[in-house]
């Protein structure tokens, strides 16, 4: 019981970092810097806000690490619903950890190259490059995360302790995941309906992952109960 407290709490809190820094790190810097329309200002805005964009490949890293918690953590908790499932929804989610730190290599070279720069279109070019490189492989990384919702949403359902709703709150963020990665990855004309996929994947995911996040949370700093208490003794 105990055990299970601390990895709830521990999942819990990776999840809500996983939140703030990504937020930060992707709307607040990487958004904020990147004119899809224009090269040339993308590249300039990496080279005259270099700091920030620092600070976003950070809260991008302290993602990464708390991503790379969640596989144990998880792990920890689902195994004894069904260990086979546990094994492969962890495999998913290690996936978009690696995938996702391949992609986060790129966004650093793209760091690197802009550091006390100049603009040329060489530069523009390169970091061009490196951004589509970087979105790319961190799309496939969420194609695999939309893989390892379904799985833990299967996990959800199957669980004693789990909210069902929740299971299907994260099996629904999951197709939305699946969903919006494939037609980025397939439709050559993805951008002319972004912002319809966006939504398809950000409403079932923000509902889906913070009404989990908020479980574990309440699950792992609840106080026992006294009855709870006389049980274990």
């Amino acid at each position: 019981m105990q055990i299970m407290k601390q990895l709830a709490r521990i999942s819990g809190i990776a999840y809500l970092i996983i939140f703030l820094a990504g937020f930060y790190a992707n709307f607040a810097v990487l958004e904020s810097l990147i004119d899809k329309n224009s090269s040339a200002i993308t590249a300039t805005n990496f080279i005259n806000n270099h700091i920030q964009l620092g600070n976003g490949l950070l809260g991008f890293g302290v993602m990464l690490f708390f991503d790379a918690l969640l596989v144990w953590s998880l792990f920890g908790l689902t195994k004894s619903t069904s260990k086979r499932m546990s094994y492969l929804a962890s495999f998913f989610r290690l996936l978009h950890a690696l995938f996702f730190g391949a992609a986060l290599f790129k966004l650093w070279a793209a760091y690197q190259i802009t550091f006390n720069a100049t603009i040329s279109t060489n530069l523009q070019n390169q970091v061009s490059e490196l951004l589509l490189d970087f979105d790319t492989l961190w799309t496939v990384g969420l194609l695999f995360f939309g893989v390892h919702l379904l799985v833990l949403g299967y996990l959800a359902l199957k669980s004693i302790t789990i909210p069902k709703a929740i299971g299907i709150l994260l099996m629904l963020a999951a197709i939305g995941y699946i969903i919006d990665s494939t037609a980025k990855l397939m439709m050559p004309n993805y951008i002319d309906y972004k912002d319809v996929f966006e939504m398809v994947v950000i409403i079932p995911s923000v509902i889906g992952e913070f009404s989990f996040t908020v479980w574990l949370l309440i699950k792992g700093f609840k106080k026992q109960s006294q009855q709870e208490v006389e049980k274990i003794v």
